[in-house]
């Protein structure tokens, strides 16, 4: 005997936008990623020139290390969820996720190479070389 079906299938209806549940679950996110020591020490690094370029009034230093820091930032955070939603759908190694987690890996590393350009400069030019 067939199952008889009275009308459309019930769709779940989405989430009305709520900026607040956002922010919470981009907390929850930040809060996940600084398990990861990559992330944290790059985070503790970045805050601290920043609150030396914010300390001497260094505006564009400031936004410089601001925009850097968050590049970097959004790649390792875009690598972890790409690492963590590879290995819930395929647990075991496979060629092709482990070629999907190389790629990612790949955009971090250009994205740390600039990030530590600027972090070097930005560190020279603010402690060392006395100009604020």
């Amino acid at each position: 005997m067939a199952l008889r079906q009275h009308g459309p299938m019930p769709v779940n209806q989405p989430r009305p936008y709520s900026p607040l549940r956002k922010c919470r679950v981009a907390l929850h996110g930040l809060r996940l990623a600084m398990r990861d020591t990559a992330v944290a020490y790059k985070l503790v690094l970045s805050v601290v020139l920043l609150a030396v370029a914010f300390a001497q009034r260094a505006w564009v230093d400031f936004g410089l290390l601001l925009l850097a820091t968050a590049l970097v930032l959004a790649a390792e955070l875009l690598n972890t969820a790409i690492e963590e939603l590879c290995d819930y759908v395929q647990p075991e190694r496979a060629p092709q996720i482990g070629a999907t987690k190389d790629i990612a890996a790949a955009g971090v590393s250009l994205c740390i190479l600039a990030w530590v350009g600027v972090m070097a400069l930005e560190a020279w030019r603010l402690l060392l070389s006395g100009r604020s």
